[in-house]
Parts: structure tokens; C-alpha cells; sequence
């Protein structure tokens, strides 16, 4: 089911970007910004019917990363700690239910399912067994679990945002505040996220330049200074959205506008808590006063 659902909202995992030249340096990352008290309204411009209702919340403010969190960032985290993720446990462990999820590139074709669990499809080693992270460093991890989120940002003094936390911050970043979309797109139908351009799941023209993930901040700062919040991966949030699931926010590269249209703030997904995938990620807040 949960694999289903992933093929919903996407397309290839080949690690191939057009280009890896841009990103920010390593010395910027580890940055937050402050997010100022405010009201906004939860859920505007619905699409899909998990989006509703609609209505104006007073969220307090809080710092959040300036990006996803990167392989560079969760690497010094492992060596730190030894953590294990609940992927590379899953791999350990074997059967049939072993692995985290990947999407198989199948561009023109559809002869085989696109999703797949992947036993050795780990943060290390994204598409699986012989795979790996070199040259990805600015790349956001993925095949994070909500654990292994939650134990990143424990470590790191933070937290996982809320839903509501997250969305407030994408809204506020939304370079035309009158338009829903304009985190993806500019007014003229560029890309400016990492996304799925073409016709899902047969055709990716990669009009953003990329296929796959993208470094983190390759696509400019926001209108509150911030990278990533549209596109890119998924991010978990600390909400909870059903039995054994939680919130998603924001799209991924695998979010086509003629298919899963997710790129948009008030979009949400649910996640499988212990589920993994390959266009999953997260980044962390703090709250403000932790950070004075």
C-alpha cells in the first residue's frame, strides 16, 4: 500500500542531475532563520480533498534550517553517534519485507512496476546495493524513516516542524503570495523547484535541469530565505495524519503537474512511519528562544 501511494506522486530515481555546480557551499549549511509570529491560512487554495478545511491559524515563531538536510550533515551524524537507520536495520534483517523504497528510472517504458523495495536502498546507498553518495554530498539524504528523522534532529537540538509550522513557512516564502503554484513555477510556466516536468510517468523532460535529487539550494532563496521548501523531497513533519502514519509536505522531484500537483504549501500526504524512500527527506526547526 504504502508503495502505491509513493507512485502516486512520481517518476524517476535516477541520481542523474544535469548539473551538480550548483548548491550552496559547505560552510552555509547548518543555517536557520527566523520565522516571525504571524497568521496565515491553513490549507488555502485546495486541491485535493485531504487539503481541506481551510482556515486562519496564529502560528508562533520558530527558526528552521535553510535547507533539507544534506548526506554531508546525517554522515557527520553517523559517525558521531553510530546511528542506524530503521532502512539499514530492515536491510539486516532480510525476508521479504526487507529494504526501502525506489523508483525505478523507466523513462518510456512501463514494463515493470516503477516502485520497488530495495533490500540495501539505504541513505548510503540510495538506489541500492552498489550505489552510493559520492559526489552527492549537498544532496538532501533520503530513505529516512520518521525515527531517524527525530533522532537527527534530537541530536542536532532541534525538532521535526509541525504541519502547521511547515506550511506557515513555505506560505510566507511563496514568491506571489496570490498564486499557490508559484513555488514551482514562475508566472510564465518555468520551473524554478526541482520537480517533474513532462508527462508522468512516461516523459520527464527535466526542464529544472535535473532528474533526480538536486544539491540543496540550487534554486534560490525564498521570500523568507530559505531553499527547497517546494520540490526537491518530501519532508516529514511531527504530525500525525492517521493510524501509523504522518504528515508529508512539499513534493518531491517525482511531483508532475499533470499527475500529483503536490508542489503547493497546503499539499499533504500521508507516511508510513517506519517507511522509507528515495525521495524522502526532512530538514528541523528550533524553537526561538532555544536559539538565543
Amino acid at each position: 500500500m504504502a508503495i502505491l501511494l509513493l507512485a502516486a506522486c512520481g517518476a524517476p530515481s535516477d541520481p542523474g542531475a544535469k548539473s551538480t555546480s550548483c548548491g550552496l557551499p559547505i560552510d552555509q549549511l547548518d543555517e536557520f532563520i527566523t520565522v516571525p509570529s504571524g497568521s496565515f491560512l491553513k490549507g488555502r487554495d485546495p486541491i485535493y480533498r485531504e487539503e481541506v478545511p481551510t482556515e486562519k491559524l496564529h502560528v508562533d515563531g520558530f527558526d528552521i534550517l535553510s535547507h533539507e538536510v544534506t548526506n554531508a550533515e546525517f554522515a557527520r551524524f553517523v559517525k558521531e553517534t553510530g546511528y542506524v537507520t530503521d532502512a539499514e536495520r530492515s536491510a539486516a534483517s532480510g525476508g521479504e519485507a526487507a529494504g526501502s523504497a525506489v523508483f525505478l528510472n523507466a523513462e518510456g517504458s512501463m514494463s515493470q512496476a516503477p516502485w520497488q523495495l530495495v533490500s540495501g536502498a539505504t541513505w548510503k546507498s540510495p538506489e541500492g546495493p552498489g550505489t552510493n553518495i559520492d559526489g552527492r554530498a549537498l544532496h538532501p539524504v533520503v530513505h529516512i524513516s520518521l525515527a531517524d528523522a527525530r533522532a537527527y534532529a534530537d541530536w542536532a537540538g532541534g525538532r521535526l516542524p509541525t504541519e502547521v509550522e511547515w506550511e506557515y513557512a513555505a506560505s510566507l516564502g511563496l514568491p506571489d503570495l496570490g498564486r499557490s503554484n508559484s513555488g514551482a513555477y514562475n508566472s510564465d510556466g518555468t520551473p524554478i523547484a526541482n520537480t517533474w516536468q513532462g508527462i508522468f510517468p512516461f516523459s520527464n523532460t527535466a526542464g529544472d535541469g535535473f532528474t533526480g535529487t538536486s544539491p540543496v539550494g540550487c534554486f534560490g532563496k525564498d521570500r523568507i530565505g530559505a531553499y527547497d521548501m517546494i520540490g526537491n523531497v518530501w519532508e516529514w513533519t511531527d504530525t500525525p495524519y492517521g493510524p501509523g502514519t504522518h504528515t508529508i509536505k512539499g513534493g518531491s522531484y517525482l511531483c508532475a503537474d499533470n499527475f500529483c500537483r503536490r508542489f503547493r504549501p497546503a499539499a499533504r500526504q500521508p507516511e508510513e512511519i517506519d517507511f522509507s524512500s528515495n525521495h524522502i527527506g526532512f530538514r528541523i526547526v528550533r524553537d526561538t528562544s532555544a536559539a538565543e
